[in-house]
């Protein structure tokens, strides 16, 4: 019984998997920062509007993050525990956003991302159970959302990476050494982004007005930063 349901199991994970490989996946991380503006309810609407099982929503950590920064100053925890708390607080801020908008789809596995891409849903992903579970991501400081976003990308074989930021400098190209240096980006951020062959945007929270018609490549290539 086991044996035979494991097979059928596999067997619809492959041929979803085919079908998320035919799909222009975009995976888009919405900073902490815009909790409270006016503009992250827009992109939310337009996400959940626009995406046809293509979009996935990576969240930052936001207050909750803050919250686990301000809580190691005075406990003395460990890096890796603060890892561990911060990326959950990306959970909470996931469950916010979803709360925000009824057509969002929470995921928290490869499956369940699967299953709601074949559900055609707009879908925020809770990164605690796949990303803790993960060796090879640093426990530490330097890895953040921007870098956790970038993780999820490559696992998905995604065509886009787009970080939604409060701001972002000007200019049709953006240096990836200098947005590390000057914190726009984590510190880990290049060594996941750099060789991967998805796109790599950076936009700010009043460019969805350029999208009403549509999130497309064609509008994200005129108005988002390319990061090089």
């Amino acid at each position: 019984m086991f044996g035979l349901l494991s097979r059928f199991t596999q067997k619809w994970l492959r041929r979803t998997k085919k079908k998320k490989g035919n799909k222009t996946v975009w995976v888009v991380k919405v900073g902490g920062s815009l909790l409270g503006s006016d503009e992250l309810e827009r992109w939310l609407g337009l996400f959940a509007k626009f995406s046809d099982g293509n979009i996935i929503i990576v969240p930052g950590g936001g207050v909750f993050a803050d919250a686990v920064r301000d809580a190691q100053k005075v406990s003395k925890i460990s890096d890796p525990c603060a890892h561990k708390l911060a990326v959950l607080a990306m959970d909470q801020f996931g469950l916010l956003l979803a709360n925000m908008n009824p057509e969002l789809a929470v995921a928290r596995t490869e499956m369940e991302i699967d299953e709601r891409i074949w559900q055609h849903r707009c879908i925020v992903w809770l990164p605690s159970q796949m990303v803790l579970a993960e060796d090879s991501i640093p426990k530490s400081w330097d890895v953040t959302s921007d870098s956790i976003a970038a993780w999820l990308a490559e696992k998905v074989n995604a065509q886009q990476l787009v970080l939604v930021k409060s701001d972002k400098p000007d200019g049709p190209e953006l240096n990836l050494r200098m947005m590390s240096e000057t914190g726009v980006v984590d510190e880990a951020f290049s060594n996941f982004v750099l060789n991967k062959t998805f796109g790599k945007w950076m936009l700010k929270k009043t460019d969805h007005e350029y999208f009403l018609e549509g999130v497309n490549y064609e509008t994200l290539h005129k108005v988002a930063g390319s990061l090089h």
